[in-house]
């Protein structure tokens, strides 16, 4: 008769990620590591992240910085434009100072992620924007 209480509750909607990487293997991890708590929609272009955004609403939204054929952090200055709602986190493999003020300034983003990125920390500060995407609407 002990009650054991699993990691993550099912009863409860997990609430929609959309998450933009042009790296299959990185794009398939961070899906991996948040389908247990999120419902995770993964793509791998700006466009295609623009096209699943006017289909439905996200609570977070993680982009890559750097892709062929758009930029992330351009992106998500558009999703802060368009849809101000949606926590926003940027995942770069640069520290160019002037790049994060532009990312904070700009895009207004919850956090940006250093690669190689640390899969707790990932799903921490994914879970951590849904809370404030989640208190801020």
């Amino acid at each position: 008769m002990t009650s054991a209480s699993s990691p993550a509750t099912p009863s409860a909607p997990r609430e929609p990620v959309l998450v933009v990487d042009d790296e299959a293997p990185l794009r398939e991890m961070y899906s991996a590591a948040l389908s247990p708590y999120f419902d995770v929609v993964a793509v791998s272009t700006v466009k295609e992240a623009e096209f699943a955004l006017h289909k439905r609403p996200f609570r977070v939204v993680v982009a890559d910085h750097l892709m062929p054929g758009g930029n992330g952090l351009g992106f998500l200055v558009h999703v802060r434009e368009e849809y101000p709602e949606m926590a926003r986190v940027l995942v770069t493999g640069f520290m160019k100072p002037e790049m994060l003020l532009r990312a904070v300034n700009e895009a207004a983003v919850f956090r940006y992620l250093v690669k190689p990125v640390e899969l707790k920390e990932f799903i921490t500060v994914v879970r951590d924007a849904a809370k404030s995407a989640g208190a801020a609407g």
